[in-house]
């Protein structure tokens, strides 16, 4: 036989031949150091150990006649990272960062879904009854994989030939019971940017979840929203710059990556 390789990543994986396989995870890519400001200090990471991680950028959280329209919130504040996620997403793709685009998507028999999961989705909006798989006002199931009201809303675009990733979540943390934690090994990623909605909910917990395992968390201040009140994204950003890593803004990192190569 001849020489094989054995894993999907640039800087994770292995080699297998006849004779031997080959443990030792060669570095093919030169590391790329690149400076971003943060609130707190300045943080140095390695571009190919980076990822941009988008969470529920859709149409039932920022379109109008989605599930948060369908309640009769106020959609539109979600709609406030798509300006510069525009700008910023093809930028890093330019520098070989990773996307990876988190979305809820729930099963259609949401078999998986524990009764207290289901009283949550009933009780969003102080108790309107609209939940899991109901329909909103498109008539589409809240929700639900493959569903209109699951797909990146419109204005952002997923490169899945530029090998943008795609994961279904169904919790608030994009790491309970996903595949994420292990793309991101497989990857090689050890740092993530945040990106998304809502800040205090389902960034919040994917982000702390993802300090939890080792990563080092830089939430895009201006990347991500909320349509809770303001005093619960003043409560996050504080959180996450005081335990869980570090807040900076869309135009920081682009000024940082533009000096790449």
């Amino acid at each position: 036989m001849g020489t094989r390789r054995l894993g999907h990543g640039t800087n994770y994986h292995w080699t297998e031949d006849a004779e031997l396989v080959d443990l030792s995870l060669p570095q093919e890519l030169t590391p790329i150091p690149v400076t971003i400001r943060t609130e707190l200090k300045s943080v140095k990471v390695n571009v190919h150990e980076t990822a941009l991680v988008v969470i529920d950028m859709q149409n039932d959280f920022c379109e109008k006649g989605g599930w948060l329209d369908s309640l009769g919130l106020d959609w539109e504040k979600d709609r406030a990272p798509i300006p510069p996620l525009k700008r910023l997403i093809p930028d890093l793709r330019r520098k070989g960062v990773k996307i990876i685009w988190v979305n809820w998507g729930n099963r259609k028999d949401l078999a998986n879904m524990y009764p207290n999961q289901m009283w949550t989705s009933y009780n969003v909006g102080n108790g309107s009854g609209l939940g899991y798989g109901d329909l909103n006002k498109q008539g589409s199931p809240i929700l639900e994989k493959a569903s209109w009201g699951s797909e990146v809303v419109e204005g952002l675009k997923v490169e899945q030939n530029q090998e943008d990733i795609l994961v279904d979540k169904h919790r608030f943390s994009g790491f309970w019971d996903t595949p994420l934690d292990s793309i991101l090994k497989n990857f090689g990623i050890r740092n993530i940017l945040f990106a998304g909605v809502n800040t205090d909910q389902c960034v919040l917990h994917t982000l702390a979840d993802a300090n939890f395992l080792g990563y080092g968390c830089i939430m895009v201040k201006d990347c991500v929203a909320t349509t809770s009140p303001d005093y619960c994204a003043d409560a996050t950003f504080y959180n996450v710059k005081g335990s869980f890593g570090f807040l900076t803004n869309s135009d920081w990192v682009i000024e940082a990556f533009n000096k790449v190569e």
